[in-house]
């Protein structure tokens, strides 16, 4: 099992990122909770992580910390919920907003998030609830990091990398396309973008 991993970020374009470790590239799939943190392409950092083994391949998912990682690894414990849907879970709002919700029995806005349906929510509410309990007066929002660059170094626009990343996590292209033009301002990273397009969203 890899727990962690620490080197150089050397890729970056949610959800999917690529830490060099001692040469040996990884390739991992991160909540938008931890883009938003993320330093600078070929700056050091240090990730928690969780392997999912299949018979097909085997994915690490990272996290920047404990709670972040504890509550993937409840959420793929609810029948129906799959690593790919827990990710989506993860980016579509921030820890504190998905544990109010669980508590405050918000199902229209759980509905929300790509993948998750009625019948879903009603069993995330129930199932997620007591397992949450311990989080619900501790939990902060993570705080946004600065940052004014582009995820990648290639070609694309911040606009269309938030797009793409929308996507990725299980939006319709309408939606992401629509939601992101709505916020886009001149100078603002993809990271940026994403964050107010979900906050928009839901």
């Amino acid at each position: 099992m890899i727990s962690r991993l620490h080197g150089l970020l050397i890729e970056k374009q949610p959800p999917q990122l690529v830490i060099d470790v001692q040469g040996v590239g990884y390739e991992i799939f991160a909540p938008m909770s931890t883009f938003y943190n993320l330093p600078e392409i070929n700056n050091e950092i240090s990730l928690l992580t969780h392997l999912s083994v299949r018979e097909d391949a085997h994915v690490l998912y990272g996290f920047l910390n404990e709670s972040e990682r504890g509550l993937f690894r409840d959420l793929i414990r609810v029948s129906g919920i799959g690593p790919k849907l827990a990710l989506s879970i993860l980016s579509s709002m921030e820890l504190p907003t998905f544990v109010q919700c669980i508590h405050n029995n918000d199902l229209k806005k759980l509905i929300r998030i790509p993948g998750v349906g009625k019948k879903m929510a009603e069993r995330l509410v129930v199932e997620m609830r007591d397992r949450l309990s311990n989080l619900r007066s501790s939990t902060t929002a993570l705080p946004t990091a600065p940052n004014t660059g582009s995820l990648t170094q290639g070609l694309t626009s911040p606009v269309e990398d938030a797009i793409s990343a929308l996507i990725a996590l299980g939006y319709k292209p309408a939606d992401a396309s629509r939601w992101v033009h709505a916020v886009a301002e001149d100078g603002l990273s993809s990271e940026v973008l994403i964050r107010r397009a979900l906050q928009s969203a839901l």
